[in-house]
């Protein structure tokens, strides 16, 4: 099977207050329906904060980049046979989360 990323932009997830709990109980449901069908590896939300960037001589500043425009808000991996299959579990997210998700299939490590 192969592995994707079901991702989104924090920007896409607008939400009035009142209507959080809902969305979290639906994105809660698909991800039981994943784990259930077998296809779950690992997910979640992440804090909005900016990011720290770690150079590579170690030296760390605040991100994200100022000419990034998308900063990720939350993500699942999924590990299904097909990019079909990969849709699907997407389209399910994306109502639950009320925000369009983003689908890319993560290159296999052929040392594992």
């Amino acid at each position: 099977m192969t592995r994707y990323l079901i991702s989104f932009d924090d920007g896409t997830m607008i939400i009035p207050a009142e209507d959080l709990p809902e969305v979290a109980e639906a994105a809660h449901r698909v991800v039981r329906e994943a784990q259930d069908a077998g296809v779950w590896v690992f997910g979640g939300g992440l804090e909005q904060q900016r990011a720290s960037v770690v150079a590579v001589d170690g030296t760390v500043t605040d991100g994200p980049y100022p000419e990034t425009k998308a900063v990720l808000g939350g993500f699942s991996i999924i590990d299904v046979p097909t990019r079909e299959d990969a849709l699907e579990w997407a389209a399910k997210f994306a109502a639950s989360c009320r925000c369009a998700q983003e689908v890319r299939e993560i290159m296999p490590d052929p040392a594992v």
